[in-house]
């Protein structure tokens, strides 16, 4: 399984942009001008409640910043690395397909859902386009994924950041650089999103430079040696005054600052690629494809459309859709630039996380992703890993998860231009800060979004505390929230359930598109439908498939009985939302009566914002 395929990495890197821009600049614009029929004149929540804490207007650019930021997290980063296994051409097809049929189009039409009613929840639209049963249901299945979510994504923080006094200092430092760029734009210099981008950038260069020095001295920065236990903490505490804060002070600018440093090291990674030239060293497919494989379980499908996750279609950026981002939309026609191009440049995030691991020779690729005795029963040896494991200064065998074998992939890209050579240990660990960066920036947003969820629900209880200003309300659902994954994160519990987060991250995608599928049909847009009607379909029988699978193959045998129970509990709950969903396509099918709004817009029904 070793040796150049003759795949060079250059060729994947221009084949990709052209698909994306030929998605957006065709099917984007249909889905805009034809499909959604994104209307100017129509105010949006950002307009017509705004309130200067969570209703608030936004520059496209800085919102595109804060929505990319927010949505891509763990998935694009390692779900590609960890699907390399089945080799690069599965992964390499499902990210381009995926992106642009089916991911581009769960975000954009969630964010126009939420857009046209009145910047609410997910759980908060079903109940308007289905019934209140429904939308109950939907509210829980989608609360307890976010927690699921964002305890995982925390413990990929904590991971990577704890006893790592650079990272720390870096990663901490985007806080009041953040609360900086907030003040500017708001107070001091309000509007001036150019002035605080040029603060923000260069503040965050200096930040990167002096890293290094920081780490020299210890004896001063002693401090920032934060152990796991500690940090799991610190990061939960994080996510609280993220949710409580305003968001223009504190997460949309850091979401706005960090979006520079993802994307920025994207492009720096895709440049050196261009100047490196690497081939791919993985196979088109591996003998893993049938099932097996010492990283991924079960066979290519149904569990590429898993693994991959976030970097083609994921229902996490329903949360974010129609939680933090449809409330600071300044016009309709910024759902396309947001919604649709944002999952986009994800999905170039995930074919350059793909290309990092296929870059590595398998034998070393699989020594890292998998525990010692699987790789064992591979027969495999080791090639270049001691000689990179000396360069980088840390222990890479058997590190799983996917974040150590994307770092050492990006550190070998780097590493190869010229005057770079020994700057390794330089590169690993500043991929090894940027993935933190990068995952932290969906918890904070994630957070929120929970905190809104829960005041929703609780709101139905009690009025007071579904008010959005009613500050003991803010406080008091952000503490039960943020403590409830972030008691997960202190216990480490949550490592074992992370199959089933893509389970259901997965099946809530599903979901989101087939309510999508019913406001299309509802707006008189039957001819339509099919646009989101078959991926949503395609992957509902695709996540079932896998749920089983897992059941069946993999908790069963092993005595995960908990597992067992909430896979059954997440499956049990999505299946009510279908049925309740192809209910309500049945009535609006056989209905055929049109009615029209104050915008002329023809319906078949208006239902209340």
């Amino acid at each position: 399984m070793d040796g150049s395929t003759g795949i060079n990495a250059v060729t994947i890197i221009f084949a990709s942009l052209c698909v994306f821009a030929i998605g957006y600049r065709f099917y984007g614009l249909f889905l805009a001008r034809k499909v959604l029929n994104l209307n100017d004149a129509r105010k949006t929540p950002a307009v017509k409640y705004a309130d200067g804490h969570d209703y608030i207007q936004t520059n496209r650019y800085v919102l595109f910043g804060h929505h990319f930021a927010a949505i891509a997290a763990a998935g694009p980063l390692l779900g590609p690395v960890l699907a390399a296994q089945f080799g690069y051409l599965p992964g390499l097809l499902w990210i381009l397909i995926g992106c642009v049929l089916a991911g581009a189009v769960h975000d954009m039409v969630v964010l126009f859902c939420s857009v046209r009613h009145r910047g609410q929840s997910l759980a908060y639209i079903a109940t308007q386009e289905i019934d209140k049963t429904t939308g109950t249901v939907t509210a829980w299945a989608v609360l307890a994924i976010l927690i699921l979510t964002l305890a995982g994504l925390s413990i990929a923080v904590v991971n990577a950041m704890h006893n790592s006094p650079w990272s720390t200092y870096t990663v901490a430092a985007t806080i009041p650089i953040a609360i900086i760029m907030g003040l500017y734009m708001q107070v001091w210099r309000k509007g001036d999103v150019l002035g605080a981008s040029i603060i923000g950038v260069v503040l965050l260069f200096l930040c990167l430079l002096s890293g290094p020095w920081v780490t020299a001295h210890p004896e001063w920065f002693g401090w920032l040696n934060i152990g796991k236990r500690e940090m799991s903490i610190l990061i939960p505490v994080y996510g609280f005054l993220a949710s409580v804060l305003p968001v223009w002070l504190l997460l949309l600018p850091r979401d706005y600052l960090s979006t520079f440093l993802k994307v920025g090291t994207i492009l720096a990674l895709a440049i050196g690629i261009v100047f490196v030239m690497p081939h791919f060293n993985m196979p088109a497919i591996t003998k893993f494809v049938a099932g097996g494989g010492p990283i991924v379980g079960g066979p290519v499908i149904p569990f590429i459309f898993i693994t991959i996750a976030c970097g083609a279609l994921s229902g996490f950026h329903a949360t974010i859709g129609t939680g933090t981002t449809p409330k600071m939309i300044g016009t309709e026609h910024d759902v396309l630039f947001v919604g649709y191009g944002a999952m986009l440049l994800e999905g170039f995030v995930a074919i350059m996380a793909l290309i990092a691991a296929c870059v590595l020779i398998p034998a070393d690729y699989f020594a890292i992703n998998s525990p010692e005795q699987a790789f064992n029963a591979l027969g495999m040896q080791v090639q270049e890993l001691p000689r990179l494991e000396q360069e980088v200064q840390e222990s890479l065998m058997h590190r799983p998860g996917g974040s150590v074998s994307l770092a050492v992939g990006m550190a070998h890209i780097f590493s190869q231009i010229p005057f770079m050579d020994d700057l390794m240990a330089y590169w690993y660990h500043f991929a090894i800060m940027f993935e933190a960066v990068f995952i932290l920036s969906a918890v904070d947003a994630g957070t929120r979004v929970g905190r809104f969820f829960l005041q929703e629900m609780i709101g139905k209880i009690s009025p007071k505390w579904g008010d959005k200003n009613w500050w003991p309300g803010i406080v008091g659902t952000s503490l039960i929230f943020t403590g409830a994954w972030g008691y997960l994160v202190y216990s480490g519990d949550i490592s074992n359930i992370w199959p089933l987060f893509g389970i259901s991250n997965q099946l809530l995608a599903s979901v989101t598109l087939l309510i999508g599928t019913t406001v299309l049909l509802r707006m008189n847009k039957g001819k339509y439908a099919l646009i989101t009607g078959i991926p949503g379909c395609f992957m509902t029988v695709i996540t079932f498939w896998a749920g089983i699978w897992l059941i069946l193959y993999q908790y069963l045998p092993t005595g995960k009985y908990l597992l067992v129970f909430l896979s059954l509990l997440v499956m049990v709950m999505m299946l009510f939302v279908i049925v309740g969903v192809v209910r309500r396509w049945k009535v609006l099918i056989n209905e055929h009566t049109q009615v029209k709004d104050s915008y002329g817009d023809t319906f078949k029904e208006i239902v209340p914002e």
